[in-house]
């Protein structure tokens, strides 16, 4: 009985050992160091000068061909990592941006996020760094981003990736809507074990490893910093803007050449928890969202990858570089 009363007293020590694991950042990421040279470029947006980081890798056999690689939500440019090695090895210039609200970007207190901004700062980085034509590859959130700016500019898009994007259905059909209060109440409860219990749970198929634990400490770490509050409500004003700004009514007026790579174990929805688990079974089988969305695209092909969920390009990266490479050479 003395042992089980030690080890209860000392269990709340080894949690905050754990937690102690986790690197504070504040929330600009100006701690972190990513991959490759960080630059940025100043943006007016909405009556206030932000700044957009990004990565602009040029390989030394530049083969003329660029690709610009857009995060998903819960991420930033620096999961790129290994697919910026991968594709500039085979001669891609690679840009990576980090979205105004995300990575090393600017956290405005204030701003009516749209993927209509996001589109046409990208365009104003791509203008900025004299690319007049490329690839936009997008992941999750990103897929939705890219596909806005496919359809915005069409001049400069030559090719479409899309890689597991949310946004295949739209959740105002079936989900009560919360507004950004809500969203907002949600992320500041954010912390290193919630994180990774959903990538786990939701990305992951309950596997865990040092890869899949760098991203949801990246996550974690600013989770602490003392103005963390303004990355929630940044996230909490994201999340507005993906459940009510849906593309794929649009997907047909894509006129490029599209790649769709799909993990079909993905479930990614958004407002599971808002609905009856007869609805939530219908919500982000990704099995069948990726064949219904290469039917919707013109001009599309779809490689699904069995067994993998929402990340390919973290959690399968062979499977994930193989197709695309192709693609891109085509």
């Amino acid at each position: 009985m003395k042992n089980i009363k030690f080890i209860l007293l000392l269990l709340p020590f080894f949690c905050f050992s754990q937690q102690e694991k986790i690197k504070a950042l504040d929330i600009n990421l100006t701690n972190y160091e990513y991959p490759f040279p960080v630059k940025f470029l100043e943006l007016s947006n909405q009556r206030q000068l932000l700044k957009m980081a990004y990565m602009d890798i040029t390989p030394k056999n530049y083969n003329n061909k660029n690709i610009v690689l857009l995060h998903g939500k819960n991420f930033n440019g620096a999961y790129w990592e290994t697919t910026i090695h991968a594709l500039t090895k085979e001669g891609f210039r690679v840009i990576v941006p980090d979205q105004i609200g995300f990575g090393k970007s600017s956290k405005p207190d204030n701003f009516q996020y749209t993927f209509q901004q996001f589109a046409a700062n990208t365009k104003k980085l791509l203008d900025h760094l004299g690319i007049e034509k490329t690839t936009i590859l997008g992941h999750s959130m990103g897929g939705m981003l890219a596909t806005r700016f496919t359809l915005m500019f069409p001049q400069t898009a030559e090719k479409l990736v899309l890689e597991n994007p949310i946004g295949l259905e739209d959740w105002k059909l079936v989900v009560p809507y919360k507004n950004v209060d809500w969203w907002y109440d949600g992320e500041l409860k954010q912390n290193y074990e919630a994180i990774k219990k959903y990538q786990m749970t939701n990305y992951y198929d309950g596997k865990w490893n040092a890869d899949f634990q760098k991203w949801a400490e990246l996550n974690a770490g600013w989770t602490t910093a003392p103005d963390y509050s303004i990355v929630a409500w940044n996230s909490a004003l994201m999340y507005e803007m993906i459940f009510t700004q849906p593309v794929l009514y649009e997907f047909k007026n894509i006129k490029i050449p599209t790649l769709l790579i799909i993990g079909t174990r993905d479930k990614t929805a958004l407002g599971k928890p808002l609905v009856s688990e007869e609805v939530r079974k219908t919500m982000g089988n990704y099995a069948q969202l990726g064949k219904k969305t290469q039917k919707a695209i013109p001009n599309s092909k779809l490689v699904e990858i069995p067994n993998i969920g929402h990340l390919p390009h973290i959690e399968s990266f062979d499977q994930f570089i193989k197709p695309l490479i192709v693609f891109l050479k085509q």
